[in-house]
């Protein structure tokens, strides 16, 4: 299928995956060069060699771990009338590995950032690196965010996102992502405020930080819970014919959230600048972005 996609005329290839998707966005709200750095796994091949000059180009200061074996991570990704279908081949982004984390010059970036974001799609390549991060984040007073990422996480690697979440400040995720996590605990509502709320006071590992939840859902309004309270937060509308497609939107509105938050900015202003970000993502093709953001 990928022969056939790649032999089409109307082919892009973009830098993707969601993690690092967030950090790009991140990173161009922040326009800060090298504020933000970035771990993941690609393969020894061209499209690792295009991953590592993307991440030099956005800024960032990515430390790949390059697999031997296993070629860079792809995803085919079919847009019809601004809706995406995608089909991933995780390749080498499924064989990240804790040793290269543990090296002294990849965990020294671990030791000077002061907010860690990991998607939940990595909960099924490297538990124990994200037990590792999170363990250090909770000792030294840390901000560590995290997202559901998809109903399968929710669904089927439900043990590892629970010895995960007690470390987690932040966990982002989409109405019916949110939806799956309360059906799996069978909490009984499709309320996604109420769910919102039940999220953010589970238990924590550490005091420092109460768990804030933030829920997306779609042009519908965003839903934080926050000590004990439910804000909802109107999306900047687009009419229909601007969107482009919707691939890598909720990447951008965790992005555009973190360029404010290390800001030390209000949860209002996070959430501003995610939606904005999103609102900018799908005006265009894949997780991408104008040179300069317009936010202010």
């Amino acid at each position: 299928m990928y022969d056939e996609l790649a032999s089409k005329g109307n082919v892009e290839y973009i830098a993707g995956g969601a993690t690092q998707n967030s950090i790009r966005v991140a990173q161009w709200m922040l326009q800060i060069p090298g504020a933000t750095s970035y771990i993941g796994c690609i393969g020894k091949d061209k499209f690792g060699e295009e991953m590592k000059k993307n991440a030099q180009a956005a800024g960032i200061n990515a430390h790949y771990y390059e697999d031997e074996n296993a070629p860079t991570g792809t995803c085919a990704v079919c847009v019809v009338g601004g809706e995406r279908s995608l089909i991933a081949n995780l390749s080498a982004a499924n064989c990240y590995k804790s040793e290269h984390l543990k090296k002294p010059e990849n965990w020294a970036l671990v030791e000077k950032a002061k907010y860690i974001y990991i998607a939940g799609f990595f909960l099924t390549v490297s538990p124990d690196s994200i037990q590792l991060v999170a363990e250090h984040a909770a000792a030294n007073n840390k901000v560590f965010l995290m997202n559901l990422s998809a109903p399968f996480i929710c669904e089927f690697f439900r043990d590892a996102q629970e010895k995960a979440l007690p470390y987690v400040d932040y966990i982002f995720g989409n109405e019916t992502e949110a939806r799956t996590f309360a059906k799996v605990r069978g909490w009984e509502t499709e309320n996604v405020e109420e769910i919102a709320l039940k999220i953010s006071q589970l238990p924590k590992a550490s005091g420092t930080h109460k768990r804030i939840t933030v829920i997306t859902q779609g042009c519908d309004p965003v839903v934080v819970a926050d000590d004990g309270k439910v804000k909802t937060f109107p999306v900047i509308l687009l009419p229909k014919e601007k969107l482009v497609d919707t691939n890598g939107a909720g990447d951008a509105f965790v992005g555009g959230f973190l360029s404010q938050l290390v800001q030390e900015k209000s949860i209002d202003e996070c959430v501003r600048a995610a939606c904005y970000a999103a609102n900018v993502v799908i005006q265009r093709s894949g997780c991408t972005y104008p040179e300069k953001p317009d936010f202010n």
